[in-house]
């Protein structure tokens, strides 16, 4: 969905975004650590972040976001300390 973007003015007339196969992997990356981590990074000040993982399915991306938290901790102005869970709950409930 075009809405998903953010879109320079002189491209408002565009109908659809492609994104390639092979850059899939690289634009979520990007967004991980330019939106997503960042901002959490920055909503948390210097309280401490309690990561809990839930489904099964997204450990993947749950991975990726610790890892750009973790590299903004060691390459930023503070750390803030994150502490990383995991927990099961039964679909059926």
């Amino acid at each position: 969905n075009k809405n998903l973007f953010c879109i320079p003015k002189h491209y408002e007339d565009l109908e659809r975004v492609f994104i390639p196969h092979g850059h899939t992997h690289g634009l979520i990356l990007d967004r991980y650590e330019k939106h997503l981590a960042r901002d959490i990074m920055q909503d948390m000040g210097s309280h401490h972040i309690v990561a809990l993982f839930v489904f099964k399915g997204g450990y993947k991306f749950f991975a990726d976001l610790l890892g750009r938290i973790k590299a903004l901790n060691q390459n930023g102005d503070k750390s803030v300390p994150v502490t990383v869970d995991f927990v099961r709950i039964k679909s059926c409930c």
